[in-house]
């Protein structure tokens, strides 16, 4: 009778064909969502600046809900929700690589929860730039419009913003919670597996796909 080696009794052991095993397929691109989500915020900031421009500049803010919004109309040389106040160039050129950087890893985009937020970050990105390449008083240098306030008319309570800061603000906070889910732009899932054998506390992660 012929010797076939030796068969292992340790219980943890797997068979040798398990590691030739194919992955789980990636779940399918979704550059057409973010593709769907991004020029829809941007059409709206746009319309809703152009609406805001006509019928609010020059006048009192807008009373709404007793005194809960406001709608002025303000000209924010700054950042999101006016922070950053003058650094126009800067921030321009910010946004410029914040939306260079999202279409270059589109290609790669397999997540729903990673298309809605980048979508979202990318249309209000997008809209905000519009501003400053195209008011005035000059490309990179044109203040964008803000035109909501909270509580107070002229943002003293709130910091008064726009359409695309919402979505910004909205679309980062879907990325910190597919973050905090340990899901990954590319479908992948991050899970933490403990090595074979192993009986301490620690762990090692590996990526698996996923939504």
């Amino acid at each position: 009778m012929l010797d076939n080696g030796r068969v292992s009794t340790d219980p943890s052991a797997e068979p040798d064909d398990v590691a030739d095993q194919p992955e789980a397929p990636l779940p399918k691109r979704r550059v057409a969502l973010l593709a769907v989500i991004a020029p829809v915020v941007l059409a709206l900031d746009v319309v809703i600046k152009v609406i805001a421009v006509d019928r609010l500049e020059g006048r009192e803010p807008v009373e709404l809900f007793g005194g809960l919004v406001y709608l002025p109309l303000i000209r924010n040389t700054g950042a999101a929700f006016g922070m950053a106040e003058g650094w126009t160039v800067v921030l321009a050129l910010i946004a410029c690589g914040v939306v260079g950087f999202i279409l270059w890893i589109a290609r790669r985009l397999r997540s729903v929860g990673w298309a809605i937020g980048l979508g979202l970050v990318l249309g209000g990105a997008a809209g905000n730039l519009s501003d400053r390449i195209f008011r005035a008083p000059g490309p990179l240098r044109g203040g964008v419009v803000d035109y909501i306030s909270v509580l107070d008319p002229w943002g003293r309570f709130f910091p008064v913003f726009n359409l695309a800061d919402s979505a910004i603000c909205v679309g980062g906070g879907v990325i910190v919670l597919m973050a905090l889910l340990q899901r990954d732009y590319d479908g992948t899932r991050v899970e933490k597996k403990k090595p074979a054998g192993s009986t301490s506390a620690g762990s090692t992660s590996e990526k698996k796909a996923g939504e």
